[in-house]
């Protein structure tokens, strides 16, 4: 069944509850977020699953290509401590745990701990190797990463969400699954723990600060009110132009004069799918509503390759100090390549804002936002 991402409430009960449920109907979860009218982190399970997966070590040949290794036999791994890490590069909550896994990998490879990093995309343009080989370049992935670009390694760990982690011993066995961003330093000394385990040398390590940048540094949750929104008809939420959705074929659209916190619109020319938002016409623009630190857009080029432009405005006027890592004071930007791009990262104190991003020049897609 093809993957789906909702919202889900921020009460731990409840996740575990939804998770489970999801598990069983195949379905997945980008688990960040789950925040509308709240803060705090995502919701996150720990649990023990040992029952999950009969052979980890095996289920990674039912991948596809791999990355920066040669594919990992089951020879490769026995004796190892394995972290697996189900990703998929575009996702905010996948991309903020990356400084931890990196600093796991590079402080405990030499004590038997391999990490490897399952990509199973969301979005189409996530399936193509080269775009996959590109951004791990860029994030600076540099441990083995499987493509699972028909969920089939998903599949045989039960998975249902971004990030997912599952902490396999030198055993073959996995002894927990993690799901959601946080707990870093309890699963850190879980890998040392587990390093220990079957006598091998003790690894009592103290827990070294990890600091992400960029995309990459931790949310601000206590001042996230604003939740993942897809612009493709199939998942989209708080669409606010005029009408509505006129589905797949290219359309006329404007933003309404007023939006509430979480409504959005899109004005221009512009063919809504089911997956993202495509721009018809040389010109056209999304509006958004929002109370976060850091606004975050998926978004993809043309198909030809073709680099679009584009200008942010907070409020109506250009960002300044509070311009993000993708745009520059001004609000300057290019979409050149399909991925995230943040485009707002305040420095002040975090109110309600209006983003809008002008495309200038056709064919930009746009998929979905996200708030840190």
């Amino acid at each position: 069944m093809r993957p789906v991402a909702d919202i889900l409430r921020r009460s731990t009960v409840l996740a575990v509850v939804v998770v489970a449920v999801a598990g069983a109907a195949g379905l997945a979860y980008c688990s960040g977020l789950a925040l509308q009218g709240g803060s705090g982190p995502p919701w996150e399970v720990a649990a023990l699953a040992t029952s999950a997966v009969a052979n980890p070590s095996r289920a990674f040949a039912r991948g596809g290509a791999w990355l920066n290794s040669p594919a990992l036999l089951p020879e490769d791994l026995q004796g190892k401590v394995v972290l697996v890490n189900f990703w998929t590069y575009s996702c905010i909550n996948s991309l903020r745990p990356l400084p931890y896994v990196r600093a796991w990998a590079e402080r405990y490879r030499d004590r038997g701990l391999v990490v490897i990093g399952v990509h199973t995309p969301e979005f189409g343009f996530e399936k193509d190797l080269e775009n996959v080989r590109r951004a791990t370049a860029d994030l600076g992935v540099g441990y083995p990463v499987v493509l699972d670009s028909d969920y089939a390694i998903w599949r045989a760990f039960h998975n249902s969400a971004w990030p997912a982690f599952y902490f396999v011993g030198r055993d073959g066995q996995v002894h927990r699954q993690k799901l959601g961003e946080g707990g870093y330093d309890e699963s850190e000394r879980l890998i040392q723990q587990l390093l220990s385990d079957a006598g091998g040398a003790r690894v009592t390590d103290s827990i070294a600060p990890v600091k992400g940048v960029g995309a990459q540094a931790a949310p601000d949750w206590e001042n996230i009110r604003s939740g993942e929104t897809y612009v493709g008809h199939d998942k989209a939420t708080g669409f606010a132009s005029q009408g509505g959705f006129r589905p797949d074929i290219a359309s006329s659209y404007r933003i309404p004069e007023r939006l509430s916190l979480n409504q959005w619109g899109l004005s221009g020319v512009w063919r809504v799918g089911g997956e993202f938002a495509r721009l018809a016409e040389h010109t056209g623009s999304i509006a958004f509503r929002f109370h976060a630190r850091d606004l975050n857009l998926v978004m993809a080029p043309p198909s030809d390759g073709r680099v679009v432009r584009f200008r942010v405005r907070l409020d109506g006027a250009q960002p300044g100090d509070d311009h993000g890592y993708d745009t520059d004071p001004q609000g300057q930007g290019r979409l050149d390549q399909p991925r995230m791009y943040q485009l707002v990262r305040q420095t002040r104190a975090v109110e309600d804002r209006t983003f809008e991003i002008e495309f200038l020049d056709a064919g930009a897609r746009a998929y979905v936002f996200t708030f840190g």
